[in-house]
């Protein structure tokens, strides 16, 4: 429960100063001071049956996930329980204080209590707010409980939200500590289980699943369509094979992480036919991106009013970075082969003001958007809704030119670099290097490690500077 007059005392108290030691790094304990403060007050103030929103009103009468408003609410999608919960992992990790422990845990039991018979999640959830009435639980399947009814039970992979739970609860059940925690690693193995299942027979997943793939999918390549409709149909799209909102690209990450903890075969097979899949779902010649969804035809398909079906930047570099990751993986050339010509479509597809559109048409690859009173589909990008990202600013032509630069190496070099030796000499440059970071959420944090953002408490600010200040401290831990 939310505790506003005590907190509102403790907000109050003033900041601690960042002492410095030798060659003026700051010193570790008031790093573990300040990251001990901020967990202790998530845990007592801010946290709903273990679990965190992405906000809170600075009065902590109510917090805040996206589109909804509440004293009890949780996130699911990140900024939340889930990237608060590794954060705490990590602080664990790094310091050995078992009160950061605990508040993972925590994190961990409110995902496993919300956990969809589907075997994911959903964008939140409000325990107090009638939400276990709402959705069929895997813990009321265990309980006897057969039968759906009227609830819900759609896990959801758009904007990271299954893959980031799943990832959280995964690297908890690999530390020595969860070994005997039976339900953590139930959790973790239904949901593996599950997504797995949902994996489509080309090697795709939907933006939402309640059940496993259909063993009969179509399995060929997408071509550009000769025509494609420019009005909203209005269809259902949760179902369509989806690269939006990096949807492929968590999965593959997660696939990938799993298979390096378990070693398990399944879960790099896995990574390797969603490849396959964009492979598939790549287009030739000189529109060689890819579009944001596709039906089960393989055909480019609408998704919101706002979401045509065109060739689209940022999935298209997206789908350049998973390949890699798979190529790094696999060393299988392949995976690698299918990315300069994205690039360089990319790269010819640049506005003149440096920018990408988001959308560009078939065939002319000319720039699409869409009008921000009508959302008719027009050339020009002058009025635009402001809720969605029609152009994408010049920071994409930095990573497209490390991922070339990364292209231009061999695969054992790269994997040398990800992975160098440990030693004291890079363990001091590692800390000399996140000196400003460090500085920063010092700072910037208040006497109980609150970081705020626009007058409310961010969790995203939560992850962003406790992440920094444990790499900070792991790179200051002797060499092993």
């Amino acid at each position: 429960m939310l505790r506003p007059l005590l907190a509102l005392a403790l907000l109050a108290l003033p900041s601690l100063p960042p002492p410095c030691v030798a060659d003026d790094l700051p010193d570790p304990a008031v790093v573990t001071a300040t990251m001990r403060r901020a967990c202790d007050f998530y845990v007592s103030h801010l946290a709903s049956h273990g679990g965190y929103a992405s906000a809170w009103k600075t009065d902590l009468s109510l917090a805040m996930v996206e589109g909804k408003e509440s004293a009890t609410v949780l996130s699911i999608q990140p900024p939340g329980t889930t990237t608060v919960g590794l954060a705490m992992w990590r602080a664990w990790r790094a310091t050995g204080d078992e009160a950061f422990l605990a508040g993972a845990r925590g994190a961990a039991r409110a995902l496993i209590d919300c956990q969809l018979e589907s075997g994911g999640w959903t964008s939140d959830f409000d325990f107090e707010g009638g939400d276990p009435e709402k959705w069929w639980l895997r813990q009321e399947v265990a309980a006897g409980v057969t039968e759906i009814g009227k609830q819900r039970n759609a896990s959801t992979l758009d904007d990271n939200k299954t893959q980031s739970a799943l990832l959280f609860l995964l690297e908890l059940s690999r530390d020595p500590v969860s070994r005997d925690d039976t339900d953590l690693h139930e959790a973790v193995a239904y949901a593996f289980d599950r997504v797995l299942a949902a994996q489509t027979k080309i090697g795709s997943w939907p933006q939402q699943f309640s059940e496993a793939a259909p063993s009969d999918g179509i399995v060929k390549q997408a071509v550009i369509p000769a025509e494609w409709p420019r009005k909203f149909p209005k269809k259902k799209y949760a179902g369509f094979h989806t690269l939006n909102d990096g949807n492929l690209e968590h999965l593959v990450s997660l696939m990938l992480r799993a298979h390096e903890l378990t070693g398990e075969a399944r879960y790099l097979d896995s990574a390797k036919r969603c490849g396959d899949f964009l492979l598939l779902a790549q287009f030739e010649e000189d529109q060689a991106g890819w579009a944001q969804q596709y039906d089960a035809e393989m055909v480019p398909a609408w998704a919101r009013k706002f979401e045509p079906p065109a060739l689209t930047s940022t999935e298209s570099f997206g789908a350049c970075a998973t390949l890699f990751e798979i190529w790094l993986a696999t060393g299988e050339e392949k995976y690698r082969e299918a990315i300069p010509a994205a690039l360089d479509w990319l790269e010819a597809s640049r506005l003149p003001d440096g920018r990408w559109a988001r959308f560009y048409e078939f065939h002319t690859n000319k720039p699409l958007y869409c009008e921000a009173e009508t959302y008719a589909l027009t050339y020009d990008g002058s009025n635009t809704p402001d809720h969605y990202g029609f152009t994408i600013d010049s920071g994409l032509m930095n990573r497209i030119e490390r991922l070339r630069g990364d292209l231009a190496k061999t695969r054992e070099e790269i994997l040398a670099a990800r992975n160098p030796a440990d030693s004291p000499e890079r363990r001091a440059k590692t800390a000399r290097n996140l000196r400003g970071k460090v500085r920063s959420a010092l700072r910037t944090s208040d006497g109980n490690g609150v970081w705020r953002d626009d007058d409310v408490i961010s969790a995203r600010l939560f992850v962003k500077h406790c992440n920094a200040l444990s790499a900070y401290l792991e790179a200051l831990a002797p060499a092993q």
